[in-house]
């Protein structure tokens, strides 16, 4: 895939969440190409290295606000877990 596709691709993956860009856990676990899960339990092992402006778990409104939004499909496709997002600083830090 050239680099441009690549950052049309990734461009397309970042939302707006309470005023900061930020991309889903899912979305960045595939740029790194690890499972979802995977990248999860590494934030909750090492949760002291990610300051609440680089990384929060959504609410349920904000949940809702993607779903109404057409980011994410339904809520079903979660799987019954709130999503972390990320922010850019945080994308870059990785």
């Amino acid at each position: 895939m050239s680099e441009l596709v690549q950052m049309i691709k990734i461009e397309k993956q970042i939302f707006t969440v309470c005023g900061v860009q930020v991309m889903l856990d899912r979305h960045l676990a595939e740029l790194y190409e690890v499972e979802t899960r995977a990248l999860k339990q590494a934030v909750k092992r090492n949760i002291a290295r990610f300051p609440a402006d680089f990384m929060f778990e959504l609410t349920e409104s904000e949940v809702e606000s993607l779903v109404s939004q057409f980011v994410i499909p339904s809520k079903k496709q979660l799987g019954g877990a709130k999503p972390f997002v990320f922010s850019e600083q945080s994308e870059l830090a990785s």
